[in-house]
């Protein structure tokens, strides 16, 4: 009885003016090479993330659509967020 486990890549998405990342993994467990279970888990990456900590796939994508003004335009956004101020 010879149980696996395969996570892939299913979808990857760009999307907004940031070119954020949205990548669906899904997890299939399998016994004797039938599937006996499968789920689906979402993630998104902004342009501030270590592209070396991303998979293959996904670090390719990043690598085109992250120029360096996508990452300047969204480290200025976060910048432009006011900071909450905690009661004392």
């Amino acid at each position: 009885m010879a149980i696996t486990k395969q996570i892939s890549n299913e979808a990857i998405e760009v999307s907004g003016q940031y070119k954020i990342i949205s990548v669906k993994k899904v997890t299939t467990i399998s016994e004797n090479g039938e599937v006996i279970s499968k789920s689906n888990h979402r993630t998104t990456y902004s342009p501030d993330t270590d592209v070396s900590t991303l998979d293959t796939d996904v670090a390719e994508i990043a690598n085109v659509v992250w120029t360096q003004s996508i990452k300047d335009a969204y480290q200025s956004y976060l910048d432009s967020i006011p900071t909450p101020e905690i009661p004392a």
